[in-house]
């Protein structure tokens, strides 16, 4: 068998995020990358308050592939 493998390339982005304003910012980031979103990574952080737990969106990492 005779393959052609070609040398993937990928890029890894580190986008600090606030969910709840900054949707136009990642809209934006990801509309003028070059290649193909393989996949977006959310770090979830978990948050502990008195009236319970809950978990927070700090950063995402994005993999484009080139």
């Amino acid at each position: 068998m005779n393959f052609n493998l070609e040398a993937m390339k990928y890029k890894v982005h580190h986008f600090e995020i606030k969910m709840q304003e900054d949707e136009q910012k990642l809209e934006h980031f990801l509309n003028g990358l070059r290649g193909e979103v393989v996949s977006i990574v959310p770090n979830v952080k978990p948050i502990f308050r008195p009236m319970g737990a809950t978990a927070k969106v700090d950063f995402l990492l994005i993999i484009e592939k080139r």
